[in-house]
């Protein structure tokens, strides 16, 4: 397994641990440089959003992969935690409708949750 593998499986259990909803990967690899993959999750409170966010943080964490950033922890609406390759957006239901990264991201190709496990 390689690591973007092992980071997508860390991050796609750990919104699983936490009941995260909706879960998409989208491969943006020949779309942007910026990052090579969004996972996409929402959660239905701030506190349930708080949560995922921290799973991943301890999941990743305890695999010695660094987090270069995170925006929006505090509102807990939409969190953001930035992996290098790998960019989680952690939505509350609400905002994820509202911005649907996933149209505007439209072209990239959502990778099957099935091929990552």
């Amino acid at each position: 397994m390689n690591s973007i593998d092992e980071k997508l499986l860390l991050i796609v259990n750990a919104c699983n641990d936490k009941k995260g909803f909706d879960i998409k990967v989208l491969d943006l690899r020949e779309l942007t440089t910026i990052t090579d993959y969004f996972v996409i999750v929402s959660g239905n409170s701030t506190t349930q959003v708080t949560a995922i966010a921290d799973e991943i943080q301890k999941k990743m964490d305890e695999a010695g992969y660094e987090m270069i950033g995170i925006e929006g922890y505090r509102e807990a609406r939409w969190i953001l935690l930035d992996y290098g390759s790998v960019v989680v957006h952690v939505f509350h239901k609400e905002e994820r409708d509202f911005y649907n990264l996933e149209k505007v991201w439209a072209d990239s190709k959502e990778l099957v949750l099935d091929d990552i496990q």
